[in-house]
């Protein structure tokens, strides 16, 4: 149901604006008026008609702080001289990179998006037809009949090669990489791709059927989830969509990489070459140099894209109205623990950060001055071809990073986790003694039970509670910090809902159940440095402005539509849950 804009409902925002403005002694800025589409209308004060969008993956608010006043974010701090940054911005609850990222597609949360975590669970769905890479088991489907529940995957496992940099496709990185057997299906047993997985539309559709141009890059082929539903085999909501295979063997970056999209420094005599050759046959996760020959192809494509090319620069398009990346280099920088020998100079063993106050490690300054150096790229190019004034630029991030303070970081996992605990009560899919895929736990644990009953349900939060009791605080086995079931899953979840958990579980600060000896941090949870992230929106026309009311990522969608002329409201997840555009920006 499509919200209208009434003439009248109009007159009261502004007399509300205006008599907001007669109390501050400032004149009101009311912006009314028919939205002209893409930019350059009639009510656009800024002429915008290019939205670049930017996710710094696991980049805090307090990290951008830290670099401008230490001076190792110069171009960061630049595009802040003509920026508002908002200090207390949340992202989605979990803040896992599928639910970060698709709320700031859509303008939704997992209540109204469905989309929980990369791995999760959907008892309206069938399994796979044949087994996913990481391990979810295929199994029978029958037509019509009422689904058996599966565990949902939406990583490199739906990939033809997950080992490949372009994901065994046939393109360099593109939606021909996803392998429709390894998709969970519907009730008619048709594969459901990622773009149909996500109940709401995205600003990808919205743009996309406005006559825009759109372009994305991303971590997994699967991630092509942005463009939202199609209803289709086929993503039509994404002009170009790049996104090399972040887990795929680095062995594999000599012969696959692109020449055209090499980074400065990820080439040797004219050829592919990663600097960190200690690290091959790791995936790029597993190098702090590495990794950012990795994010250097999407930086490049971006390059590209905003001299009017498609991403690898070989055929002549258009400059796109929405498009951008994200960087996974600051993401590493904060948890790896380097596990092949001595790491290369100017650079520390671990990641990560040397103090309670946001200090960064050697390892994850240099990740941050690679993604300053990368954005200052950016905009030098946005200015060389003339598109500065009209293009929108917004950095923030999916997700945080928990926690900031290295020293509180425990693996923890089984037997001692949640899922382990309860490991007879889950899904065979979902448990760790089921040897598929396994649970749905970082610094998080979401729990789908075999039996949903509520007496079943109190029966596991009993043997949880059980497991981990308050005090003493050393009896804690499980590091468990809160635990949401019945009502409390309403804050977050709508009831009955297929893709809901049964019991949500956050754990003390510090504490992760994937029990990894190679990193000193994880996301997903609700934790503040899980959900913290920076949010800097510039255009040369803006006046430096700092925001400390709290909004969140899911902001950026209707903020998208509105610089662009679009209406908001033309976004699902808007209407279902209200979602406002970003203050302080009064884009029309």
């Amino acid at each position: 149901m499509k919200r209208t804009k009434s003439y009248s409902r109009k007159l009261r925002a502004a007399a509300a604006l205006g008599a907001l403005a007669l109390a501050a002694g400032t004149a009101p800025k009311v912006f009314a008026g028919p939205h002209h589409g893409l930019g350059g209308g009639g009510n656009d004060r800024h002429g915008i008609r290019h939205v670049l969008l930017i996710s710094v993956d696991g980049m805090h608010a307090l990290d951008y702080l830290n670099c401008v006043s230490g001076g190792y974010c110069p171009q960061l701090a630049a595009l802040g001289t003509n920026g508002v940054n908002y200090l207390d911005t949340s992202t989605s609850k979990p803040s896992d990179s599928f639910p970060g990222l698709m709320a700031i597609m859509t303008g939704g949360s997992p209540r109204t998006m469905g989309v929980n975590y990369d791995v999760a669970y959907d008892r309206a769905l069938n399994p796979p037809a044949t087994a996913t890479g990481n391990g979810l088991l295929g199994g029978s489907c029958t037509p019509g009949a009422t689904p058996s529940g599966t565990s949902t995957e939406f990583d490199e496992g739906i990939d033809f090669n997950q080992n490949l940099l372009n994901g065994g496709g046939t393109s360099d990185g593109g939606t021909d990489a996803i392998d429709s057997t390894k998709l969970e299906r519907d009730q008619n047993c048709n594969p459901v791709y990622p773009w149909n997985f996500v109940r709401d539309n995205t600003i990808y559709g919205v743009i996309h059927a406005a006559g825009g141009y759109t372009a994305w890059s991303d971590k997994h082929p699967s991630y092509s989830s942005v463009g939202g539903p199609s209803g289709t085999s086929t993503d039509t909501n994404v002009d170009d969509y790049y996104a090399p295979e972040i887990n795929s063997d680095s062995n594999n970056f000599a012969a696959e990489a692109p020449t055209q999209l090499l980074f400065p420094g990820c080439g040797k005599n004219g050829a592919p070459y990663l600097p960190d050759q200690l690290a091959l046959g790791d995936d790029y996760t597993g190098s702090f140099q590495n990794i950012q020959c990795y994010d250097g192809l999407k930086v490049m494509a971006i390059i590209n894209e905003i001299d009017g090319k498609n991403h690898d620069g070989t055929a002549t398009t258009k400059v796109p109205n929405i498009f951008g990346m994200n960087f996974q280099a600051v993401s590493i920088g904060e948890k790896l623990k380097y596990k092949h020998g001595a790491v290369a100079p100017g650079y520390s063993q671990n990641g990560g950060y040397i103090d309670s106050i946001g200090t960064p490690s050697a390892s994850l300054k240099n990740e941050i001055e690679f993604i300053d150096t990368s954005i200052g790229m950016m905009v030098s190019e946005l200015k060389k071809q003339g598109l500065s004034d009209s293009t929108l630029v917004i950095v923030t991030a999916k997700h945080g990073q928990s926690p900031v303070d290295t020293s509180r970081y425990q693996a923890d996992g089984a037997p001692n986790d949640p899922a382990s605990i309860l490991d007879s009560y889950l899904p065979a899919s979902e448990s760790q003694s089921g040897g598929q895929i396994g649970p749905t736990e970082d610094d998080v644990a979401l729990l789908w039970l075999k039996d949903s009953s509520a007496a079943n349900v109190a029966a596991a939060v009993a043997a949880l509670e059980a497991a981990s009791p308050a005090l003493p605080l050393a009896s804690n086995i499980a590091g468990i910090g809160e635990i949401f079931s019945g009502p409390s899953i309403g804050l977050y979840y709508n009831a009955g809902d297929s893709r809901a958990p049964d019991i949500l579980v956050t754990p003390n600060i510090g504490v992760t159940y994937s029990n990894s000896s190679k990193k000193l941090a994880e996301h997903g949870g609700f934790a503040h440095d899980d959900v913290n992230v920076m949010m800097l929106v510039a255009n040369p026309s803006f006046s430096p402005e700092t925001v400390t009311s709290p909004v969140e990522t899911a902001q950026v969608a209707p903020t998208i539509l509105k610089a662009l002329g679009l209406d908001p409201h033309d976004l699902q997840a808007v209407q279902l849950e209200h979602t406002q555009a970003l203050p302080g920006l009064y884009l029309h």
